[in-house]
């Protein structure tokens, strides 16, 4: 399916209760989540049949739809038979799963309380998202020039689509300069995340993140702190400067998408994947797996 457009695509669709031929899945250009960004959203992975961490991430769906006052209309149990419907119905084993949920086009104003919310749940096969290549010798990224902002200026704790605009600005950006990806700061000038997953940093057995205090608390992020401790390592959240960087040995970001990715260059700072990145890389692997596959 690479190159495919999303749109044209074979397959099936779940969108508000009914599952809908792929292409037919469709929404008016005066939507207001088109125009007003109330939307919200999941990235989750399917292995072997079963989605990682399904339930947290629809109860994360419906407290980001909860955070842009939007009411979700299906409960945790729904959502979760509807994705492993989507699964089956799609024959799909190992896959991306995305359930967007957004407010429709009965008015479009600022004001949103009359619009319907609606949400659909797609899924396909999507691979690592970085190359295996890359995964090896660790990739590059670039700073980004767009902060992270202010708690008190968005529901940084949602996710919510138009908190991605300056990721699409950053990403875009970087891969414009031969980079793989980029790494924001946030209003403050600490060291944020990546434009789609968070960053971890090695030294030794310690491993330091930053504090997710305005920007996402990922669930791959949390996942990798227990396996890293479960490993013998220390972990530590706290808020880094840009320069502290030159004090660590390994980088890797983590995400739905990005998995486990070793980093081997932040702007002017170098990193050489090694042991940490292998084993989380590792630990996480198996973490992955359906529970009656691990035990095999």
């Amino acid at each position: 399916m690479a190159g495919v457009p999303m749109d044209q695509r074979e397959g099936w669709i779940w969108f508000d209760g009914e599952f809908k031929p792929w292409k037919d899945a469709k929404i008016h250009v005066l939507t207001h989540g088109l125009h007003y960004a109330s939307s919200v959203f999941e990235g989750e992975r399917a292995y072997g049949g079963q989605i990682f961490k399904s339930q947290e991430h629809t109860e994360r769906l419906i407290r980001s739809a909860a955070m842009l006052d939007m009411p979700m209309p299906w409960s945790v149990e729904q959502i979760e038979e509807a994705k492993r419907a989507v699964l089956e119905k799609n024959n799909l084993v190992d896959a991306y799963v995305r359930p967007v949920a957004w407010r429709g086009s009965e008015e479009l104003s600022v004001p949103a309380r009359n619009n319907t919310v609606h949400l659909a749940i797609a899924a396909w096969v999507w691979p690592s998202y970085f190359s295996v290549a890359e995964k090896l010798k660790g990739i590059r990224l670039q700073w980004s020039k767009w902060k992270r902002p202010s708690p008190e200026t968005i529901p940084s704790s949602a996710k919510a689509a138009g908190l991605y605009m300056i990721c699409t600005l950053s990403k875009d950006a970087a891969m414009a300069n031969g980079y793989a990806d980029a790494l924001m700061l946030d209003y403050r000038g600490y060291v944020a995340e990546a434009t789609g997953a968070n960053v971890f940093f090695i030294k030794g057995k310690d491993i330091t993140t930053p504090t997710p205090d305005c920007f996402l608390n990922g669930i791959t992020r949390q996942t990798l702190i227990e396996l890293a401790k479960q490993n013998g390592y220390t972990v530590t959240e706290r808020h880094i400067m840009p320069e502290e960087l030159s004090q660590f040995d390994e980088c890797f970001l983590t995400g739905t998408a990005a998995e486990v990715t070793p980093v081997s260059e932040i702007g002017e700072y170098r990193f050489t994947p090694g042991e940490g990145c292998r084993t989380l890389i590792d630990a996480y692997s198996q973490a992955v797996l359906p529970k009656q596959a691990a035990a095999e």
